[in-house]
């Protein structure tokens, strides 16, 4: 939806100066009829980095600091767009 919306990506990257990134992100996702909550945003950030740890040879018991979030990586991959 936002790959094609130019209105609508520009509000979603505009989500990163907010003074509440992701909570701003779901109102916007919400208003756009992809209804999202912040629980739910958590929830799936917590299963991917679940599954990349699991997923490490031995398996890791700490998060790498750089692997970033679920929110992160889908405004990264919005500004890819631009």
């Amino acid at each position: 939806m936002a790959a094609r919306d130019k209105r609508l990506r520009e509000r979603l990257i505009a989500t990163e100066n907010a003074s509440d990134p992701m909570d701003e992100f779901c109102k916007i996702a919400s208003e756009s009829g992809c209804e999202i909550s912040i629980g739910e945003l958590f929830a799936v950030n917590e299963t991917m980095l679940g599954n990349i740890l699991k997923s490490t040879n031995g398996g890791a018991d700490y998060p790498i600091e750089n692997w970033g979030d679920s929110y992160e990586q889908f405004i990264s991959a919005l500004k890819m767009k631009k």
